[in-house]
């Protein structure tokens, strides 16, 4: 069963568009704001995303930024916005289409197939290797390379997914802790506590780490080729 999260703000859409995708055997994610929609992508991980971009507490544009940062989940726009420029924007920010509001139903959900019929993005690889351990990122596992298992919480794999999806790419505190908790606190210290986990569980010297390095001042990244 295919999962599609839908972000709006006007509830009546968002109450039509669940009846719709459920009577078409779709599993319906709800969302009335960019922030909730992204803490919703990182727990559930949907296979497409339905967008509006006039949200109450970000800007649709930036919810798409903050996806394609970990995510190549395909993404619909669903917005009321016409213009040319807008349109262009979205799609040059990792949207998939572009559906304007008004919208036959009938339309929406053929775009929406075809979304979810994507070739796998090449380059893109379910295995992670390193010298001493593999993350399974299809099947959410992790292992040492002496084949031992590591238990991540459902929260820490969220953490290490979207560390290693974009191996050598800075994340920021920020972005972190709005992608995964939803939080716009920068001064939480969750992510350090998590981090302290992970380094344990995976690193074979967590005091001096070789794959998740801290930038300080400026957040984190993930070096695969460390030696």
């Amino acid at each position: 069963m295919s999962s599609v999260l839908v972000v709006d703000d006007e509830r009546p859409i968002l109450r039509t568009m669940g009846v719709n995708l459920e009577a078409r055997g779709y599993k319906v994610l709800l969302a009335t704001g960019g922030h909730q929609a992204l803490a919703l992508a990182a727990r559930h991980h949907p296979d497409a995303v339905v967008l509006d971009l006039g949200l109450p507490d970000m800007d649709g544009i930036e919810v798409i930024r903050g996806l394609r940062g970990w995510s190549t989940t395909p993404i619909v726009v669903l917005s009321a916005r016409a213009g040319e420029p807008e349109k262009v924007a979205a799609l040059d920010a990792g949207a998939n289409d572009y559906v304007t509001k008004p919208f036959g139903m009938d339309e929406l959900m053929a775009r929406i197939r075809v979304a979810l019929r994507r070739p796998e993005v090449a380059g893109e690889r379910p295995l992670v290797r390193t010298k001493d351990f593999v993350i399974d990122l299809e099947r959410h596992r992790a292992e040492l390379t002496n084949g031992q298992a590591v238990h991540l919480t459902a929260t820490e794999w969220q953490v290490v997914e979207r560390l290693v999806r974009s191996p050598g790419k800075l994340f920021t505190q920020r972005q972190l802790l709005a992608d995964i908790w939803g939080l716009q606190n920068t001064k939480s210290n969750l992510l350090r506590v998590y981090m302290v986990s992970i380094r344990r569980k995976l690193e074979p010297d967590p005091s001096r780490p070789r794959y998740f390095l801290t930038e300080p001042g400026s957040g984190l990244r993930f070096e695969e080729g460390a030696p």
